[in-house]
């Protein structure tokens, strides 16, 4: 059990690592030896895990994906309103580019068109936010001539878009602009009747953000 645990641990230091890495300089120049290093593994160690860079890529977007898919599907249990869903959702979202190492990583590599791999992270947000905005559509919160297709391609172009600046100039992430975007948005989305219902800045509260955490070393072996 000691060195199940130990190997479970090596192998979560190495994903971070390498979501490190990959957020810093991207899936081709990101080596093995300095994502090893960056864990505080040997390389013997890393390759006892993971036998290629491409098979850590893929964990560190599963791992992403998987926090993307806890934020969609919470801003959905807590809000009854899906156009507020979508403005929480996008807030969330930011706040994780910003402070959580695995969802930068992972959508630094979804950007990465040097790998030739098509990656699902943009697409498992897009179809989400046309699916909120399609039940908004349905239940009558769109403004008149507003249909849920525009919508969604204005957001996922605005969000996908702040997630690439952000990368170089993590400003681009904060609540502020976000907030702004969805003010300045809103009054054209929604019906007028629903638009004083609506938060733009989030019903969730704010937190501070962290400055980003490095790997912690963990014990060498496998």
């Amino acid at each position: 059990m000691v060195k199940q645990a130990r190997a479970a641990r090596t192998r979560r230091s190495l994903i971070r690592a390498a979501a490190e890495v990959f957020a810093e300089v991207g899936f081709v120049p990101a080596s093995l030896g300095t994502i090893s290093e960056r864990a505080g593994v040997s390389n013997g160690a890393l390759h006892f895990h993971f036998a290629n860079k491409s098979m850590l890529a893929e964990a560190v977007e599963a791992e992403a994906a998987e926090s993307i898919r806890r934020i969609t599907e919470a801003a959905q249990a807590r809000q009854g309103d899906p156009l507020q869903a979508v403005v929480d959702a996008s807030h969330e979202l930011m706040s994780a580019l910003a402070q959580d190492v695995m969802v930068r990583g992972g959508f630094e590599l979804a950007g990465d068109i040097a790998r030739r791999v098509r990656s699902p992270l943009r697409e498992e947000w897009q179809r989400w936010v046309e699916d909120g905005l399609r039940r908004a559509e349905r239940g009558g919160v769109l403004a008149e001539g507003v249909s849920w297709a525009d919508a969604a391609r204005v957001v996922v172009a605005a969000t996908v878009g702040l997630e690439v600046l952000g990368a170089k100039d993590a400003s681009w992430l904060s609540h502020q602009n976000m907030t702004r975007f969805w003010e300045l948005l809103l009054p054209r989305f929604a019906d007028r009747r629903h638009l004083r219902t609506l938060v733009c800045s989030g019903t969730q509260p704010r937190t501070a953000v962290p400055a980003p955490a490095r790997a912690r070393p963990t014990h060498p072996d496998p």
